[in-house]
């Protein structure tokens, strides 16, 4: 995969992204959405699963140079959109939309510069938030989301939003992973914020799948 500078890099969260992908699994012909996309490895991975056609977008200029020039390297068609979250689709459904939101929390006496690939807000729920009341609008009867974000960041919220849209949302995956370079350099900062615990060097992923019912 290529990757352009200040492009998120794919890590555990993409890959529990990926297996939850294949366990949805993807209706044959599906159409789907890869929001936040990044390198574009998620839609990567929804057209080898066999997805009729797939959207990816992300706000980022490089990013969405980055996801087109490996749909072009995969030799897969994708629709590579810039924008923000589902601006760029407006008006348009989806059987399958798979989001990996920039979640860790900052702030800015942290001694880390942000960056819009991962900087999700005082609380990392900046976009959570926002994706979570956008989706279920712009999903087809029967239709899926599958997101990613850490349990500190509020798991209880995510599955009250997207329960609130009239989601049957849970929790299908998690794992447990070591603290990267950046979450180390914020982890006094998320403990003063009751966030993580004092001396916490580990986070729980977790992918939250939700359903759109067939009928109101």
């Amino acid at each position: 995969m290529i990757r352009a500078p200040g492009v998120y890099r794919p890590q555990r969260d993409t890959w529990l992204l990926v297996r939850a992908l294949r366990l949805a699994p993807v209706p044959p012909g599906a159409r789907v959405l890869d929001v936040c996309s990044g390198t574009g490895v998620l839609a990567l991975a929804a057209a080898r699963e066999g997805a009729g056609s797939v959207t990816a977008v992300d706000i980022s200029r490089r990013a969405v140079l980055t996801a087109r020039a490996n749909a072009a390297l995969h030799r897969v068609p994708l629709r590579v959109l810039r924008g923000d979250l589902l601006e760029p689709v407006a008006g348009e459904s989806f059987d399958v939309i798979v989001a990996n939101p920039p979640y860790v929390a900052w702030r800015s006496r942290a001694r880390v510069r942000p960056s819009r690939a991962w900087c999700g807000g005082a609380d990392g729920r900046l976009v959570l938030d926002r994706l979570c009341a956008a989706a279920p609008r712009c999903l087809s009867p029967g239709g899926i989301l599958l997101v990613v974000h850490p349990a500190w960041c509020g798991v209880g919220r995510t599955l009250g939003l997207l329960r609130g849209a009239g989601m049957k949302a849970a929790v299908v995956d998690r794992c447990l992973e070591p603290f990267g370079p950046i979450m180390r350099a914020l982890a006094p900062v998320l403990c003063d914020r009751g966030l993580i615990d004092a001396g916490q060097r580990t986070e729980e992923l977790v992918v939250i799948h939700a359903a759109r019912p067939l009928r109101p």
